[in-house]
C-alpha cells in the first residue's frame, strides 16, 4: 500500500512539473510572436498616384506564333519501311520522296487487278459483238459491262495503294519530327513525319470591344518576338472573329512573313503594336493596370489612406496597353497599390517606403 502512495505521489509531481514547463513555453512563445507582431505591423508594398492624363489609343496584344502550315504523315499500307530520304530538320518540296515503302505485296495486287481488267475487256467486248447477231441476251451485254466497270475500279485502287507506298511531301516546308527509321514496321495510320511551314507564321491575339471596332482586315500591324527585342517583323491582319470568346475578347489572326532565315518559331511568344495615329481627346483619370487584384475584370484595387490599404472597388473602362480608365471608385491624388497586392488584406497597414 505504501508503495502505491509513492507512486501516485511521483506520478502528480511529475506531471506538475511537466504543466509548470508548458505554460512557461505558452507564455515565452506568445511574448516572442508580440514583438514579432509588433515589428511586422505593415507590410512593404510599391504605390502610384492616380491622375487624369490624355493617353494614346494605341495598344499592344501577346500572342503566340503559329505555323501557317502543319501536317502529319500517316501510313496508308502495311509493310516495312525500305528507305527514310529525309531528317530532321531537311526542307522539303511538294511532291519530293521522304520515305519508301516495300510493296512486293502491292505490286502482285496491281498485277492481279490488271490481269482482271483485260479479262473483264476482252468479255465485254466479246459479249458485245455476240449482241449484234443476236447471239446473247442485252442483260448479258449489260453484266459483262458491269463486271468491267468493277474490274477497272479495283484496278484503280490497286494503282492507288501502290502509290501509297511512296510517301511524298504535299506541302512545302520543314521536316519538324521523324517517326520511322529503315526496316520499321508500319501499319495504316502509322505515324510517319510531322512537316511545317514557316515561311509565314500567324500570330493569334486576343482584343477587347473597344479595341476591335479600331481594326480591318488587311491593315499593316508591327510585330515582335520575344526573344528577338532588337528585331520587328511586319504582319498584316488576315481574320478578325465576328463573336467574342468566353472571355468577352473577340481572337485577331496576323500574317506575318519569316525572314531568310526563319527566325520566327512556331510557338515562340509575340507581340502586335497596334498603331491608331491618335490620342483620347479629354484627359481621363487612369490607374495602372499592374494595380488591380487579380485582373482588370475584377475591378478592385487596394487604395492607401493614413498607412492603410482598404480593398476598394471601382468601375474601369478602356485599357490602353498598361494603363486603364477609371469610371468610377477613384480621384485623382488617390494613391493606390501596384505591388504586393498578393500580402494584402482589407485593412493591412502598409509601408511604401
Amino acid at each position: 500500500m505504501k508503495k502505491i502512495i509513492i507512486t501516485i505521489v511521483v506520478i502528480a509531481a511529475t506531471l506538475g512539473i511537466i504543466g509548470y514547463v508548458l505554460t512557461n513555453n505558452k507564455k515565452k512563445n506568445e511574448a516572442e510572436t508580440a514583438v514579432v507582431a509588433e515589428k511586422n505591423t505593415s507590410i512593404s508594398v510599391k504605390s502610384d498616384t492616380i491622375k487624369s492624363e490624355i493617353v494614346s489609343t494605341d495598344f499592344i496584344a501577346n500572342g503566340i506564333f503559329a505555323p501557317l502550315q502543319e501536317l502529319s504523315f500517316s501510313a496508308e499500307n502495311s509493310g516495312r519501311v525500305t528507305k527514310v530520304l529525309v531528317k530532321e530538320g531537311s526542307v522539303v518540296k511538294i511532291g519530293q520522296t521522304l520515305a519508301v515503302i516495300k510493296a512486293d505485296k502491292i505490286s502482285v495486287d496491281v498485277q492481279s487487278a490488271k490481269a482482271n481488267y483485260q479479262n473483264a475487256l476482252a468479255d465485254s467486248q466479246r459479249f458485245e459483238n455476240a449482241f449484234k447477231t443476236g447471239g446473247v441476251t442485252k442483260q448479258q451485254v449489260d453484266q459483262a459491262k458491269l463486271a468491267l466497270s468493277n474490274a477497272k475500279a479495283a484496278l484503280d485502287q490497286a494503282n492507288i495503294n501502290f502509290g501509297d507506298a511512296t510517301i511524298r511531301a504535299t506541302i512545302n516546308g520543314i521536316v519538324n519530327k521523324k517517326y520511322i527509321e529503315p526496316g520499321s514496321v508500319v501499319a495504316p495510320g502509322t505515324q510517319l513525319f510531322d512537316l511545317v511551314n514557316v515561311s509565314k507564321l500567324k500570330l493569334k491575339v486576343a482584343v477587347n470591344e473597344n479595341q476591335v471596332a479600331s481594326l480591318k482586315v488587311g491593315s499593316t500591324i508591327k510585330v515582335k518576338a520575344s526573344v528577338y527585342p532588337d528585331k520587328e517583323f511586319s504582319g498584316k491582319i488576315t481574320f478578325i472573329a465576328p463573336m467574342a470568346d468566353e472571355s468577352l475578347n473577340f481572337p485577331i489572326e496576323i500574317e506575318i512573313t519569316n525572314n531568310a532565315n526563319n527566325d520566327l518559331k512556331a510557338g515562340m511568344y509575340g507581340t502586335a503594336n497596334f498603331e491608331t495615329n491618335s490620342t483620347q481627346k479629354t484627359p481621363l483619370r487612369i490607374v495602372p493596370r499592374n494595380a488591380f487584384v487579380g485582373s482588370v475584370s475584377n475591378n478592385q484595387v487596394f487604395v492607401i489612406k493614413d498607412g492603410t490599404a482598404k480593398l476598394t472597388k471601382i468601375v474601369s473602362g478602356k485599357i490602353f496597353g498598361e494603363k486603364v480608365e477609371v469610371l468610377e471608385g477613384l480621384n485623382d491624388g488617390d494613391v493606390v497599390v501596384v505591388s504586393g497586392q498578393i500580402n494584402l488584406i482589407d485593412g493591412a497597414k502598409v509601408d511604401t517606403k
